[in-house]
């Protein structure tokens, strides 16, 4: 059982690392190339591509809460406490997300906006998402039991709530960024719902909890059916059923999308549809499959991975690099270069994030003194 749990905590990590590589190559080149570069199809394929790593990290946040509580369970810990742990965790991470907006304020002092202290980004929905989970999963105790058919019946329990949350939070999205825009909520708390901000109306790259969080749930509600008995013994078996079921939410999607009723007065495909939630998610569960036969079959393990070990801290990786690519302390200059130097800048990045992350993983006693408020955070 041992080495089957890190087999899957070691899958589970490289998902997190190419999440933070697609993650560096779409900010790479968005914040570096300029001129007729940036009207050009390439960065438009970059950026589609960049449509991945956020759904996937919340997915992996929603994996992770449920192998940390599926845990807790079996220790025999208190549902209460259990809520009040996953909570104070979301919570943690949600204050580093203030202190890294509070950080890019104060390094881009001259330029910078006050309002973008109040930003809605992926590591606010994440913080916000675990500390959801946690009162999903306290709602899903309730009247639970003890024992080995206690912790089954409680994973059940986690599953139909989480699933419930992901059908709320998925249909009530289009509604909420339309007919429904709570106006009565000052902009930097509708930002939360709707990803309004300063700009009046809601903005698409940003991360508000209608659809975002939805993802973490998927993923609790999959990390959950992983964790029975049935799973553990014929993993692969399971993780190909994961799969099998992400392409049919993806067929399922675009059949859905095909009809012609339309329950929304306004419909937007890319943005709030329930129908493209269905798609990502398929596509998030046929990516899990993947990452799981390339670490066990592929050569996912062989030797030295950069990718499991950016996965094993990625939050430090996010944090750093964004001041790297975006920040004053860019490396290449900003919308002012060509692909052959935005790609070269990559390669910088990508290999300066493996490091930092090999030295992070080998060192762990610099964590006390150096490294403390990132104490593996990400990986819930």
């Amino acid at each position: 059982m041992a080495e089957k749990t890190t087999k899957r905590i070691a899958y589970i990590d490289w998902l997190r690392g190419l999440a933070c590589l697609v993650m560096f190559q779409t900010h790479c080149y968005d914040s570096w190339l300029g001129g007729a570069a940036r009207d050009g199809v390439f960065l438009r394929m970059s950026q589609i591509g960049g449509t991945l790593p956020a759904p996937l990290f919340l997915f992996l946040a929603g994996i992770s809460f449920a192998l940390v509580t599926d845990k807790l369970r079996g220790k025999g810990v208190p549902a209460d406490e259990i809520a009040r742990t996953t909570i104070l965790r979301g919570g943690e991470i949600f204050l580093l997300a203030m202190l890294f907006r509070v950080q890019e304020f104060l390094l881009g002092l001259s330029s910078a906006r006050w309002a973008d202290l109040l930003r809605v980004d992926v590591l606010n929905v994440i913080g916000v998402s675990l500390m959801l989970m946690g009162v999903a999963c306290r709602i899903a105790a309730v009247g639970g039991s003890t024992g080995v058919s206690g912790v089954s019946r409680l994973r059940r329990a986690t599953i139909l709530t989480a699933m419930v949350c992901v059908a709320g939070i998925a249909l009530l999205t289009p509604p909420l960024w339309t007919s429904w825009r709570s106006h009565f909520l000052p902009w930097w708390l509708e930002s939360y719902v709707n990803g309004v901000h300063t700009f009046g109306t809601p903005q698409p790259w940003l991360f508000p909890i209608f659809p975002w969080a939805a993802f973490a749930f998927v993923g609790l509600a999959a990390g959950s059916l992983l964790l029975f008995a049935w799973a553990r013994k014929n993993e692969a078996l399971a993780i190909t059923l994961a799969g099998a079921g992400g392409a049919s939410l993806i067929a399922l999607g675009v059949w859905l999308d095909e009809r012609p009723l339309r329950l929304y007065a306004t419909y937007d495909f890319w943005h709030t549809s329930p129908n493209f939630f269905l798609i990502r998610a398929g596509v998030v569960l046929i990516v899990l499959f993947l990452g799981y036969v390339w670490c066990r079959w592929g050569a996912g393990e062989w030797g030295f991975s950069p990718l499991i070990e950016m996965g094993k801290c990625s939050l430090l990786v996010y944090w750093v690099h964004l001041e790297f690519v975006y920040g004053g302390l860019s490396i290449v200059h900003k919308r002012g270069v060509g692909v052959r130097t935005a790609t070269l800048g990559l390669i910088v990045i990508f290999v300066a994030m493996t490091v930092l992350a090999a030295a992070r993983n080998r060192y762990p006693r610099w964590k006390p003194q150096m490294l403390a408020f990132f104490r593996g955070a990400e990986r819930a």
